[in-house]
């Protein structure tokens, strides 16, 4: 295995933690947004990103993540009484997106985290080439 297999599996970590904030943004944005589809609307539903092993070769057990797709969130609709709403049915109740703040933050923070990882990993592994470089000086 090449010391510059480093760069392709961190690399590889960086794009989908990088994805993952992504989507997080989008689902935060979006909260309280509406779709309109096929003549009805529709509350926004939060996107959840899902990631698999990424092999360098067939026969390798260690490589890079990749993102295998990105999902709906099968969470409930929120159900607000909101009987002045617009969009209010007979009852009075509008559904609401299943965006948990809350959730997309601790999704943001923990890929921000993974993605800081990996520029150390880059930082040492440069660091590593570059001492190796020396080695006759």
């Amino acid at each position: 295995m090449s010391l510059l297999n480093i760069f392709n599996i961190a690399g590889s970590a960086m794009n989908a933690q990088s994805q993952k904030i992504n989507t997080s943004a989008s689902n935060l944005a979006n909260i309280d947004s509406i779709i309109y589809k096929n003549g009805k609307f529709y509350p926004y539903i939060a996107k959840q990103v899902i990631l698999e092993f990424d092999a360098l070769n067939k026969n390798s057990k260690i490589g890079g993540v990749k993102v295998s797709k990105i999902v709906d969130d099968p969470s409930p609709m929120h159900l607000i009484y909101d009987p002045h709403h617009p969009m209010a049915d007979n009852k009075g109740y509008i559904l609401k997106s299943n965006v948990n703040p809350i959730t997309e933050m601790v999704s943001n923070i923990s890929a921000s985290r993974n993605y800081q990882a990996n520029i150390e990993v880059l930082k040492t592994a440069k660091s590593i080439i570059l001492k190796t470089l020396t080695i006759d000086e």
